[in-house]
């Protein structure tokens, strides 16, 4: 059964497209490992709550701004796999991190629906 990782992170605004040139340089070592699909979303209209919201979840700084994103995985063992494999290599040489991994949050999801166009 497919496995999604989420992610949610702040970002610098001015470190836009430093990040999706990351995201665009780790595709492959994620393909490579099985990924099916990554996909990195820009906040555009992303609203500040009165008890929680997606800015006090990562702590952002004032110009910073969401990001959402998610990995999907054909399985759960591949997408561990890929993990530990990753942890023992390190990211590709020369990837810069444009933001503060410490405030970044995610977790591991089963989806139970999913709706398409395409069938």
């Amino acid at each position: 059964m497919t496995y999604v990782q989420g992610f949610v992170l702040a970002v610098p605004a001015d470190k836009k497209d430093v990040y999706r040139k990351m995201a665009e340089a780790a595709w492959p070592t994620f393909r490579d490992k099985g990924a099916l699909t990554i996909q990195e979303n820009w906040a555009v209209d992303v609203q500040k709550g009165k008890q929680t919201d997606f800015y006090r979840a990562t702590d952002a700084k004032e110009g910073e701004e969401i990001v959402f994103s998610w990995i999907s995985w054909p399985d759960r063992a591949t997408c561990d796999a890929a993990a530990k494999a990753m942890e023992e290599e390190g990211m590709p040489e020369g990837m810069e991190m444009p933001f503060d991994g410490m405030r970044m949050f995610w977790g591991g999801f089963e989806p139970i629906f999913t709706g398409s166009r395409s069938g």
